[in-house]
């Protein structure tokens, strides 16, 4: 663990405050109300990702108060900033959703961009929406200062018709309204009541699974981060940390020092025996790109082979993170992972104890059904698999959770776009057997890699998610169930080999010869991508134009570096 005997707790912004020559910067500073004693103490970083455009982030305005509370309690300054965020549940289905991904550099480069030229001794994040996780902590890698994460936490899920609901009943409601089996009145009712107030979507959707991970991978205080949104004691949670943030500094703990190959290895069994998200998979290999770690695609898949899977999370099971917290939280998996020898133990955390000790000590909740005990597993392999071929020779992921399907063969329906598929979905014209591909949706193709949920979930609502296949170069929501393949690389405008499937191509999964394989000669595929001219794009113009030229493909993490 990188701690220093004497760190200095002025290590970066002595630079911005002290001596005859930042009389300048002083004077303004103390204009806004710092004055000598607040200069004379380190400079805290709040990065939060406020916004009122969603529920996620809805509250993070005051959590970042009591953070910045107990940043003064434990004798530090703080100076709040904010950022961007897109809400991908709001935007879903549209091309807003363009956007979200690439704020997920946004924020990065924000972030980082304000702690460079403020010379923040320490950065506390706080996240809530999908990409202001990873955005969040890619900034702190970059950084490389004391650093610690917080997550603002889930929502409870609504109820309707006497069982629980979360915005994953939404979208596949939308299938099933289309489908003529779900009244108006019964679709208002719903959308009226799946939402109840602040917090990031309830399953083990990209949120949650990407706070699991970062808990995981030590970056985030473990169980505290993971409290749900509504919990009373959130803001105590919140004041906490602001502790924290001052005492990591202290001791000088860098994100160098957690965010190294065992942390992420812990963050990946943490993604497979949850069920999380297919998001999992881009978002670390971009980090890992960030804090300069070794990490190949083909590592998530063999990280989740050997990984059990023990979460009996939606989208797949029975329960949200608000019942995970309540059965003892992520301590518990760890635990879990720790018993069964697929946890790095020594790998240090925030907190000031390694995972290890802090999966010893777990205490799970009496009686618990979400975290399933080793000896009854959901399923002996974790929830992730990669797969390649002459579809995918650069790979693609495969969601296993929540389905037992691995193999399908079946004729190709070739859409241009998202909106074409989805209007095939909705007016039935998706026969069973049949294999949907949709492309021109990759990180510069679309640009901005939407996700797929709603198709995905209107195939479910409309009672066929179990006969057909799809495959795009986009990505899926951590609500995607099915057999499913997202990220296919290389993308349609790059040359890749889906750009050269035609409607009635046979297309086949085989997930156990890990394959993806259209059933055409090398010469063939060759020939059409050549051929091959995407449609014209309105998009590529401004920021995402600028995010077409530079992104690098999903399969490196779709970073912009």
């Amino acid at each position: 663990m990188t701690v220093a005997n004497e760190f200095d707790l002025k290590h970066r912004s002595r630079a911005l405050t002290d001596g005859p020559t930042r009389a300048a910067a002083r004077a303004q500073l103390k204009g806004i109300g710092y004055d000598d004693e607040a200069l004379a103490k380190p400079l805290i970083g709040v990065a939060s990702t406020w916004i009122e455009t969603m529920p996620c982030n809805f509250h993070l305005r005051a959590l970042a108060a009591q953070v910045k509370d107990g940043i003064r309690e434990a004798g530090g300054t703080p100076m709040e900033l904010n950022t961007i965020a897109i809400s991908d549940g709001i935007t879903m289905g549209t091309s807003g959703m363009k956007t979200s991904l690439v704020s997920r550099e946004v924020i990065a480069d924000s972030i980082e961009l304000v702690a460079r030229g403020h010379f923040f001794d320490a950065v506390i994040a706080l996240s809530g929406c999908d990409k202001t996780i990873p955005g969040t902590v890619m900034a702190l890698a970059r950084l490389d200062v004391p650093a610690v994460m917080l997550y603002g936490g889930s929502i409870p899920p609504g109820h309707f018709h006497g069982h629980d609901v979360t915005i994953q009943d939404v979208f596949e409601a939308v299938g099933t309204h289309a489908a003529g089996k779900m009244t108006d009145d019964e679709l208002a009712e719903l959308e009226s009541k799946a939402s109840p107030g602040v917090g990031a979507c309830g399953g083990q959707f990209t949120a949650n699974t990407m706070a699991m991970a970062f808990e995981m991978l030590g970056i985030s205080p473990i169980g505290d981060s993971l409290m749900p949104a509504q919990e009373r004691t959130k803001p105590e949670v919140a004041r906490a940390t602001g502790r924290l943030v001052v005492d990591v500094l202290r001791r000088g703990l860098l994100p160098s020092a957690i965010i190294t190959r065992e942390g992420i290895e812990n963050a990946i069994a943490a993604i497979a025996s949850s069920g999380g998200s297919t998001n999992g998979v881009l978002h670390l290999l971009a980090l890992a790109r960030e804090a300069g770690v070794e990490l190949e695609i083909d590592d998530f898949d063999r990280i989740s082979e050997r990984t059990p899977l023990l979460c009996d999370l939606k989208p797949g099971g029975r329960f949200v993170a608000t019942d995970l917290y309540a059965a003892g939280g992520v301590a518990v998996l760890a635990q879990r992972l720790l018993e069964a020898g697929l946890l790095h133990a020594d790998a240090p955390t925030v907190t000031g104890q390694t995972i290890g000790e802090i999966a010893e000590a777990a205490r799970e909740s009496p009686g618990q059904e979400v975290i399933r005990p080793l000896s009854n597993p959901l399923k002996a392999t974790g929830g992730l698999a990669i797969l390649r071929g002459n579809l995918a020779p650069d790979g693609c992921v495969v969601k296993l959770a929540g389905h037992e399907r691995r193999f399908q063969r079946g004729p190709a329906r070739v859409f241009e776009g998202e909106e074409a598929a989805m209007d095939a979905v909705t007016h039935g014209r998706i026969q069973p057997g049949d294999v949907i591909v949709i492309r021109n949706e990759g990180p510069a193709g679309g640009p901005g890699m939407r996700e797929m949920l709603s198709v995905t979930a209107a195939i479910n609502g409309a009672g066929i998610g179990e006969e057909i296949a799809l495959l795009t170069d986009g990505r899926f929501s951590g609500a995607t169930h099915g057999l499913m393949a997202g990220h296919v690389a290389p993308e349609a405008v790059r040359g890749g080999p889906i750009a050269a499937v035609r409607d009635g191509d046979e297309i086949t999964f085989d997930v156990d010869a890990r394959r993806l394989d259209v059933a055409l000669s090398d010469e063939e595929i060759a020939e059409r991508v050549a051929a091959y001219r995407p449609p014209p794009n309105p998009d590529l113009t401004g920021v995402l134009g600028k995010y077409a030229r530079v992104v690098s493909s999903a399969a490196q993490g779709a970073v912009t570096i």
